[in-house]
């Protein structure tokens, strides 16, 4: 038996999985109110006699086929605030929420080899786990499916394997794999300074927190240049700064969006460490009347490709798809969860990239323009899946 002797029934499913994607796309949820989407997919697992939890917002499809390894593949299937401007005749149709980042072609991808697998027991020996996440776009998601309790509630994993659709790394049919960090490290930091307000025409009497606020700026500037080392990858943005409401009028505070990427933990926290330091400085530089306050959302872990298996998925691809649609990926300075629910197992894992754009074509993820070719974007999304499963549980 072989990897073929599984794809070789893609041609059956296809218009069911096309049909699926276009219906996901046109129905698209916003991170942790997925309800529409979650339950299309514990439906279909069922038709599939898959036995299905349902857990942490998320739902897991378990299949057992004999003795050998367990291996889960996982898809998320969130969407994101934002208006589509694709102009396809199948676009979303919730006003100011779409599938810019390619999460419903993961569901069709995933869900096609659940079909697949099914049809094709004879062909492999274990135990197969689709998880389906929510909330991805958040850092919420699988952390919520780790709190219910999804490691009490399935089998543990041998390994974990994912992937994630780009329309500017390769095109549609081909991967894009490497060992070792792949996926930095993220974390979004709000911070909020005080001054003391007055009038536009009385800046003596006030404590300007716009000035301060302007100091911390170009302060920050220095992390990356000046602190880190220049072999360490770091990235601080600051993505907005909000203050007052009238050109006359000197408000009260100030606020400061602050996202940082790095592929090394350590590095994230020298960093965080960093920004409180000088955000403090600074206040007290101008006689803020108050400390400032800091809180901080979308913790992204590292995601961090396990050098063996990540070989052993990698030669399988090859010999299935070919030499010359596996490429090798360079790092992203994007951000996923994917690790977290394959850490809370200590399950070791890889997570790959496949295309979903036209050859030369460039499409940033998280673009209104953002639209993956159908085909053979699904198709390879599918027969990746399967094939690194093969892996393991290839007979």
């Amino acid at each position: 038996m072989a990897v073929g002797d599984i794809v070789s029934g893609y041609d059956g499913i296809r218009e069911k999985q096309e049909a699926l994607y276009v219906d996901l796309h046109q129905h698209p949820e916003l991170s942790m109110e997925e309800e529409r989407t979650r339950g299309i997919i514990a439906d279909k697992l069922r038709e599939f006699d898959y036995d299905v939890v349902e857990v942490g917002g998320g739902v897991v499809g378990v299949l057992e086929n004999g003795d050998g390894p367990t291996v889960m593949l996982r898809a998320d299937f969130d969407a994101l605030s934002i208006q589509e401007d694709t102009g396809l005749d199948y676009a979303s149709t919730v006003d100011g929420v779409m599938h810019a980042c390619g999460h419903d072609s993961h569901v069709a991808a995933l869900m096609g080899v659940a079909a697949l697998m099914k049809d094709a027991t004879n062909a492999w020996s274990g135990t197969l786990e689709v998880l389906f996440q929510p909330g991805e776009e958040t850092a919420e998601g699988a952390q919520s499916m780790v709190d219910a309790g999804v490691v009490d509630k399935v089998v543990k994993p041998d390994v974990m394997l994912g992937q994630h659709v780009f329309c500017s790394v390769v095109p549609a049919g081909s991967v894009a794999i490497k060992p070792g960090p792949v996926l930095s490290t993220a974390t979004s930091v709000t911070v909020k300074v005080f001054g003391a307000g007055s009038h536009g025409s009385m800046p003596h009497l006030s404590v300007d927190p716009v000035v301060l606020a302007s100091s911390i700026v170009m302060r920050l500037q220095t992390i990356v240049s000046r602190e880190l080392n220049p072999s360490e990858f770091g990235v601080v943005t600051v993505g907005s700064v909000q203050a007052g409401s009238k050109a006359n009028v000197i408000p009260f505070d100030a606020t400061l969006k602050i996202n940082i990427r790095a592929y090394d933990e350590d590095v994230r926290d020298k960093i965080i460490a960093a920004i409180e330091r000088i955000v403090k400085a600074e206040c007290e530089a101008a006689r803020s009347p108050k400390e400032p306050e800091f809180s901080f959302s979308d913790r992204y872990p590292l995601t961090d490709n396990d050098a063996d298996v990540t070989a052993r998925v990698r030669e399988t691809l090859e010999e299935h798809l070919g030499s010359d649609r596996v490429q090798d990926a360079d790092r992203f300075t994007a951000s996923e969860d994917f690790s977290v629910v394959a850490d809370a197992f200590g399950t070791p894992y890889c997570y790959w990239i496949f295309g979903g754009g036209k050859e030369g074509e460039e499409i940033p993820n998280h673009s209104p323009f953002f639209a993956p070719v159908q085909q053979l974007t699904l198709q390879t999304g599918t027969e990746a899946l399967i094939t690194a499963a093969y892996a393991w549980l290839g007979k």
